[in-house]
């Protein structure tokens, strides 16, 4: 059963959206929802995601709530900046060194800075550890790098070993 079903709630999920954005469960796009599913869970046994372990329960809370407040933070930056007066607002790119190097702590880093508006994560060089982030409103690039490393790194690199 494995074997057919290596991921089964992925397989699931897609099985429901598929009928959900469909709007039907008629046989025909049931059918096509069914081997959609079926190929989407193989697809995803293809990648061979890791097991994330996370050591640091209260650590990972802490984050989370810090990143919400984050997120609801730069909404509201963002939107003055879109919907305030015109100034001048300098976007850029920043290479940030990153010592994370657990594909799982990579993964949560990288939704943290794309899920924040006003940055999104670009490349990472896993060779050099190096980041590239593109910021919407880039006032300072130092307090951007201190951002990165103390508040969204260090608990990652706790969180995952």
């Amino acid at each position: 059963m494995r074997r057919l079903l290596p991921y089964p709630f992925v397989s699931a999920a897609l099985f429901l959206l598929w009928l959900l954005l469909n709007e039907s469960v008629a046989p025909g796009t049931a059918l096509v929802g069914a081997v959609l599913a079926l190929l989407g869970g193989w697809s995803f046994a293809l990648l061979e995601p890791g097991t994330a372990r996370v050591r640091r329960l209260g650590t990972a809370l802490r984050l989370l709530g810090l990143v919400l407040a984050d997120v609801v933070r730069s909404n509201i930056d963002v939107a003055r900046i879109i919907l305030g007066p015109h100034r001048v607002h300098r976007s850029g790119f920043i290479e940030i060194p990153l010592t994370l190097r657990n594909p799982q702590g990579l993964a949560a880093l990288a939704c943290i800075l794309t899920a924040t508006p006003g940055s999104a994560w670009v490349e990472y060089d896993s060779g050099e550890g190096m980041l590239l982030l593109h910021v919407l409103d880039l006032a300072d690039e130092a307090a951007w790098v201190r951002t990165v490393k103390d508040r969204y790194e260090a608990p990652l690199m706790e969180i995952f070993p």
